[in-house]
C-alpha cells in the first residue's frame, strides 16, 4: 500500500502527537498551554464515559481523519488508454495579401473566425497551430484546450503580417517536422492561396512525408487592393494599383494529396463539411495511447472509521444540569 499525498500524514503527525502528550498529561502541564476557561469548557466530570476513554476515542478519530487525507491506495501498475480523437495542425496564413478587405473586415480577422469555428466543431481532437509568410513559427503547440488555442489565434493581429512574399516550401518544411511522430499527419491550411510555383514544391514536400493537405480558401476570385502597412492600397512599379485574388490552385492541390477544401463564406456551414470530411475519412484511427496508473482508493476506509469514533466521542459529552 502506498499513500498519493504522504506530506499530509507527516505535517499533521507532529501535531497531533505534542497535543495528545499535553492533554494525557496533568492539568498542570496543561495549563501552561491552554487558559483556564478554555480547559474549564473541555473538562467533564458528569459524563456517561470516563474522560480518558473519551480523549483516546477522539485522539483516534483524528489519526485515522490524518491517514485518508494522506490518501492510502494501492497500485495495480500502469494501464494503456487508447484516447478517441485526431491530431491536427492549422496553419493561418499572415503574408501581406492578407489585409485585402474583400471580405469582411480583412481576409486575416475572416481566417481567424474560420479557425475559431474549427476549434469548437473539433472538441474533443488535440490542435496545434502555425502561423505563416516567408518564414513559418509555432504560435501555439498540440492541444485539447481550445479555449486557449482560440485566445492565441485572436492574439494575431495586423503587426503580424509580413509584407514579404509566401513561402510554402519552409511551410512544408516545418509541417513535417511537427507531425513527424503523428498518425494520420493532417494539415488544415486558412490562405488565400499562393503563387503556381511556390505551391508545387509545398505539394512535394507534403507528399513525401504523407501529409494529407485540407485547406480553407479565404477571399474572393474577383479579388482586392494589396492593403500596405500605411493602411493604403499598393502600387506596382507601373504606378497601377496591386490587386490580390484569391488562388483556388491551393484547393486542388490538397486534392491530389486526399484531402478537400471548401471557400470560407458566412455561417458555420463551410467548416462543419470540412470537419464532417475530415472525420469521414479517419472514423477508425486513434489519436493514440495514454499510460495511466491504475490504483484502488483506499481513503474512505479510515475516513469513514475515524467519522464513527469521533461521533461516539462527543456523543459521552456530559449533559447540562438544571439547577
Amino acid at each position: 500500500m502506498n499513500f498519493v499525498n504522504p506530506q499530509f500524514f507527516w505535517v499533521m503527525i507532529v501535531p497531533f502527537v505534542i497535543l495528545a502528550f499535553l492533554i494525557s498529561t496533568n492539568k498542570e502541564r496543561l495549563s501552561r498551554v491552554f487558559d483556564e476557561k478554555v480547559l474549564k469548557r473541555l473538562s467533564a466530570t458528569d459524563e456517561s464515559m470516563p474522560m480518558m476513554v473519551r480523549n483516546v476515542l477522539m485522539f483516534l478519530a483524528i489519526f485515522f481523519m490524518i491517514v485518508a487525507m494522506a490518501r492510502p491506495v494501492m497500485e495495480k501498475g500502469d494501464k494503456k488508454v487508447e484516447v478517441q480523437g485526431l491530431t491536427l495542425l492549422t496553419a493561418l496564413d499572415i503574408s501581406g495579401s492578407m489585409r485585402s478587405t474583400d471580405v469582411y473586415p480583412n481576409r486575416l480577422e475572416f481566417a481567424k473566425k474560420k479557425m475559431a469555428a474549427l476549434f469548437d466543431a473539433m472538441p474533443s481532437d488535440e490542435v496545434g497551430v502555425v502561423a505563416f509568410a516567408y518564414s513559418p513559427f509555432v504560435l501555439a503547440p498540440f492541444s485539447t484546450d481550445k479555449e486557449t488555442l482560440k485566445m492565441m489565434v485572436d492574439g494575431v493581429d495586423d503587426s503580424y503580417i509580413n509584407m514579404g512574399s509566401t513561402d510554402f516550401s519552409a511551410l512544408g518544411e516545418q509541417v513535417a517536422k511537427l507531425l513527424e511522430e503523428k498518425k494520420p499527419k493532417i494539415l488544415v491550411l486558412f490562405s488565400d492561396g499562393g503563387d503556381e510555383e511556390a505551391i508545387a514544391g509545398f505539394a512535394d514536400i507534403l507528399e513525401a512525408n504523407e501529409v494529407d493537405l485540407y485547406v480553407v480558401l479565404v477571399g474572393t476570385q474577383k479579388g482586392a487592393p494589396v492593403i500596405g502597412e500605411n493602411g493604403k492600397p499598393m502600387t506596382q512599379k507601373d504606378g497601377t494599383i496591386a490587386i490580390t485574388q484569391r488562388n483556388d490552385a491551393l484547393g486542388e492541390v490538397a486534392k491530389k494529396l486526399g484531402g478537400a477544401y471548401v471557400v470560407a463564406s458566412n455561417g458555420k456551414e463551410d467548416i462543419q463539411q470540412l470537419v464532417n470530411i475530415i472525420r469521414g475519412k479517419y472514423k477508425n484511427q486513434q489519436q493514440g495511447e495514454v499510460t495511466v496508473k491504475e490504483r484502488v482508493e483506499y481513503f474512505y476506509y479510515p475516513l469513514g472509521f475515524g467519522l464513527l469514533l469521533l461521533l461516539i466521542a462527543f456523543s459521552s459529552m456530559p449533559q447540562r444540569r438544571e439547577v
